[in-house]
């Protein structure tokens, strides 16, 4: 790979890219003890371990596809639309991950372009020259679309080197990712400008990458409003939504929950329980976002003395008693049966500086949002919601040791039924009227 010597992209950006490999290498052992520590919960994570050296693949390459990275579940999710749209024209598909969750979501939406080999599924390499170069070698797309945040330097700058066209979709870029990118200074910019063309998610978003110097920016939307919901998961959802109304319950869904995020909210609930404003108590379906900290918040919820299940121990519908106070939502893939048999979210990732997360796919399923005050991954997502009536954020300050704030924005809203029903048709209709972007990602790539 010739970035350390090409004179193209300037002195900085070559010695910017000599550190990055050589600390690639040093760092590598670390990469794979940390794969060695994650088996620990699931052995899964030592699969397929030559493909991340660029290694490994097996069965006879199809090159000439259309590589698309989604490096985790949400990527990938939000890749569906676009993937769908390509595999209906006929196209071969690469689609590479980092996770391995991401990886088991791909599998799981696209089992039947797999199995019928219109579509290839592996890890991206580590950001390495050679094992980017023998992963580029082995599959040679055709073209490179990355999802959203995704900007490895190796890949980014051996792609426009061999004019692969590499173009970052569905791009998001939020001020503090910015500076941080600025800090690097030509280097930060060289690599944005690398990029054969970035089709952002809002003006916010365009503006960003404009600051950076990158030109061919085109503003297309956000594709995560065009992913369909599982119809059978909804219907699922609405039938557990049915028999809690029967009895004249409310459910909370706190989605997509971070560390420290479940102590807050679990406090919270607990306040609000113990408050006895209401005549028929709501339940809570606790939904962490990662498969690997279920046991360590279902420990969290038992030592708070509220009652719990875990939904995997239930075969269907959760059948929640009344004496409930809690549904652990350990279980992957099911969250549009969580939203749609909710009267309200609370989503997670927001209430601690994590960005938040997708606020979407709960409108989609006509559910109203309460958010945090920390939404930069989701900014205009989060305000176009606000302003259309689908979504609130929590009224006064979050504090650790007393979330007093999150209680009392929740029994506001849970105690205003017909406020609710409001909400949960601006939902719906806000995820309606903000389609389209698979469409336009396609005439632009075109």
């Amino acid at each position: 790979m010739s970035l350390t010597t090409n004179s193209e992209y300037g002195a900085k950006p070559r010695i910017w890219f000599a550190v990055y490999q050589l600390l690639w290498h040093l760092l590598l052992p670390l990469a794979f003890l940390r794969l060695v520590w994650r088996s620990r919960h699931a052995f899964s994570y030592l699969h397929h371990i030559p493909e991340r050296l660029g290694f490994g693949y097996g069965k006879p390459i199809t090159q000439g596809a259309i590589w698309v990275h989604a490096v985790s579940v949400g990527e990938t999710r939000a890749a569906q639309p676009l993937i769908d749209a390509y595999l209906a024209r006929g196209e071969s598909i690469l689609l590479t991950h980092m996770t391995l969750n991401g990886r088991r979501t791909g599998k799981q939406l696209f089992a039947k372009a797999i199995a019928s080999g219109q579509m290839r599924q592996v890890y991206l390499p580590y950001d390495i020259c050679w094992a980017v170069e023998h992963f580029l070698s082995t599959f040679r797309p055709k073209l490179g679309l990355f999802m959203e945040t995704e900007a490895w330097p190796t890949v980014v700058f051996r792609c426009k080197e061999m004019d692969l066209p590499l173009f970052l979709v569905n791009a998001r870029l939020s001020q503090r990712s910015a500076r941080r990118v600025n800090q690097f200074g030509e280097a930060g910019r060289a690599l944005f400008q690398a990029f054969a063309g970035i089709l952002a998610q809002t003006e916010f978003d365009a503006q960003r990458y404009r600051s950076l110097g990158v030109t061919n920016v085109q503003i297309v939307g956000n594709l995560k409003f065009d992913v369909p919901l599982d119809i059978n998961l909804v219907e699922q959802g609405k039938r557990w939504k049915e028999a809690l109304h029967t009895g004249d319950r409310l459910m909370v869904c706190a989605a997509s929950t971070r560390d420290g995020e479940e102590v807050v909210i679990l406090q919270a609930w607990k306040d609000l329980l113990l408050n006895h404003a209401f005549q028929i108590p709501p339940l809570l379906c606790l939904v962490p976002r990662h498969p690997e900290r279920f046991s360590e918040v279902a420990e969290q919820i038992n030592n708070t003395g509220l009652k719990f299940r875990r939904r995997s121990e239930w075969p269907g519908i959760p059948n929640a008693s009344p004496d409930l106070d809690i549904v652990l939502g350990d279980s992957m893939g099911e969250m549009p049966m969580y939203y749609s048999a909710s009267d309200l979210v609370l989503m997670g990732g927001s209430l601690l500086p994590f960005g938040g997360h997708n606020l979407i796919e709960a409108c989609s399923a006509g559910c109203p949002v309460l958010l945090g005050e920390h939404t930069y991954n989701f900014q205009q997502a989060a305000l176009d919601a606000i302003a259309g009536g689908a979504a609130k954020r929590i009224k006064g300050e979050l504090l650790l040791s007393e979330p007093i704030a999150l209680m009392e924005s929740l029994k506001e809203l849970l105690l205003n039924t017909a406020d609710l029903a409001k909400m949960s048709v601006s939902a719906k209709t806000y995820s309606i009227e903000h389609q389209g972007a698979t469409n336009r990602i396609l005439a632009a790539l075109d």
